[in-house]
């Protein structure tokens, strides 16, 4: 798939909205994450954890999915809080466009099952005509600015660990990026993501959270992704296996 960054998708973006960062596979970004002002019953993120919002969501969901393990059911709402997060900011990222994704900043709005359905930005960001960067960078941000925040709630409130939340995290982070990979990197590896998983570190010197959550493995005849801790969805009733990703070798084939 290829993220279009020239002048026109520039200048459409200019005179339109936030919706022309987002292209092909990927324009469905453009109804998950928006401006704050286009969402309807929208509340800042920080109200949302801080006033029994969260709590509250978990109970929705697991009400809804006969769901009775607290930790699944926090597990799985990261899930989707994370794909709504991080899918369209590595996407406008590669489209040369960084996405404001401070979580004091932003607002969330939620499905009628406790879900996340959109996230709200307060402004539309800038345009960089700047040459890519590596993933690494790319993710200093979210993980500074947003992931390292909710991951604590996560914890605080919904009783998952850290190590779990990350994980769930990297699994869009990786799509996203490979996703829009346009060119093959110099050494030939397919896994165009593959240093966010390997590098022990991030670009400010912190460690770096994502380090291990993925590994490529050789499963028969096929490389497979696989985390390296499960989500829990197999204790939520009907929510099927994420197959071979899975870190659990019993469920992979539920």
């Amino acid at each position: 798939m290829t993220v279009n960054a020239n002048h026109d998708a520039k200048t459409a973006f200019g005179a339109s909205s936030l919706k022309a960062v987002f292209a092909g596979e990927h324009a469905w970004c453009g109804e998950k994450m928006m401006l704050s002002s286009d969402i309807e019953g929208a509340v800042p993120i920080s109200d949302f954890f801080g006033s029994g919002g969260f709590s509250a969501a978990l109970d929705t969901y697991a009400a809804s999915r006969g769901g009775t393990d607290r930790r699944a059911v926090a597990s799985m709402w990261s899930l989707y809080y994370f794909s709504l997060l991080t899918i369209p900011y590595i996407v406008a990222r590669r489209a040369h466009h960084a996405l404001p994704v401070a979580a004091r900043s932003m607002t969330i709005a939620l499905a009628e099952d406790g879900l996340p359905r959109a996230l709200g930005l307060a402004d539309e960001g800038d345009w960089s005509d700047s040459e890519e960067g590596d993933l690494l960078s790319f993710v200093m941000p979210l993980v500074s600015q947003n992931l390292a925040e909710i991951v604590a709630h996560l914890k605080t409130q919904g009783g998952i660990a850290p190590k779990l939340a990350w994980n769930n995290a990297a699994v869009y982070i990786d799509y996203a990026f490979n996703a829009t990979e346009r060119k093959r990197p110099a050494d030939g590896d397919a896994w165009a993501s593959r240093s966010l998983f390997s590098a022990p570190h991030l670009p400010d010197g912190s460690a770096n959270p994502f380090l291990g959550c993925l590994r490529h493995e050789i499963d028969g005849e096929e490389t497979v992704c696989r985390r390296k801790i499960c989500c829990l969805r197999y204790l939520l009733p009907g929510i099927p296996s994420c197959g071979n990703l899975c870190a659990l070798p019993a469920q992979r084939k539920q």
